[in-house]
């Protein structure tokens, strides 16, 4: 079978950086989504310099500054000119975010990381926000510059990334999460019609992260699936082909 195995949040932190470091120079992770908007993203490209890996923009309007002048985009910034955190977006009865103004920053984000890598991303998706108009925008400005848009799904149905379906396992967040056994069900039940990709946020944990985000155990869980040897002979047990946007 073919399964993606895909990190987020590259850039959140120097803690996070250094588990995602990990995950895939000693892992299984060959795909790995870039926050561009952090203090912490340089820090984590250069961790994985010349190491071969499928870089995505994982574009972020929760999580720090912006891009843009905060007068520019009032509807996903607060007063001190940080974004609105993700809970405010998971409270709202409806989507508060203005499309005109998410798209300057969408577009100064992808901008960021052609400049911070050399390189247009080889996908293109989004962090922690529900928001049709977040994914709207997204899908907008991937068409835009030619990107492979990475979506996101809400009732089991596949995604599709350039014209092949895409079916996202992300169980982070649920109770007694164990990464492994997420990953053995993956494995063991496929869909006949698709690609399989597994949606991973590994790192390590700092003062940072334990403020800003809501997962942090399960992260450091992940890291240690990802470069266990029972998990490597699983995949290898199971005839697993790892991909990269680039296969899709």
């Amino acid at each position: 079978m073919n399964l993606l195995v895909r990190a987020d949040d590259l850039g959140y932190s120097e803690a996070i950086n250094y588990g995602i470091a990990k995950s895939v120079i000693d892992g299984i992770v060959k795909n790995v989504g870039v926050m561009v908007n952090m203090p912490a993203t340089e820090h984590g490209l250069g961790l994985l310099k010349d190491v071969e890996v499928c870089y995505g923009c994982h574009t972020n309007i929760c999580v720090g500054k912006p891009l843009t002048d905060p007068a520019l985009i009032p509807s996903i910034t607060t007063a001190d000119g940080y974004f609105k955190p993700s809970k405010d977006y998971r409270s709202a009865t409806e989507d508060f975010v203005v499309l005109e103004e998410l798209m300057i920053e969408i577009e100064a984000q992808y901008q960021r990381f052609v400049e911070l890598t050399g390189r247009q991303p080889q996908y293109f998706e989004g962090h922690a926000v529900a928001s049709p108009n977040f994914m709207k925008g997204l899908e907008l400005i991937a068409t835009k510059h030619g990107l492979k848009y990475s979506g996101i799904s809400f009732d089991e149905k596949p995604i599709v990334v350039n014209g092949k379906k895409v079916y996202i396992s992300m169980d982070s967040m649920g109770p007694d999460y164990d990464p492994f056994e997420s990953l053995k069900k993956l494995t063991e039940h496929p869909h006949a019609d698709g690609v399989e990709m597994m949606v991973l946020h590994p790192g390590y944990l700092d003062a940072f992260i334990l403020n800003t985000s809501s997962l942090t155990i399960p992260r450091t869980l992940e890291v240690e699936m990802t470069i266990s040897a029972e998990t490597k002979a699983w995949l290898t047990d199971h005839a697993v082909r790892l991909l990269t946007y680039d296969d899709l």
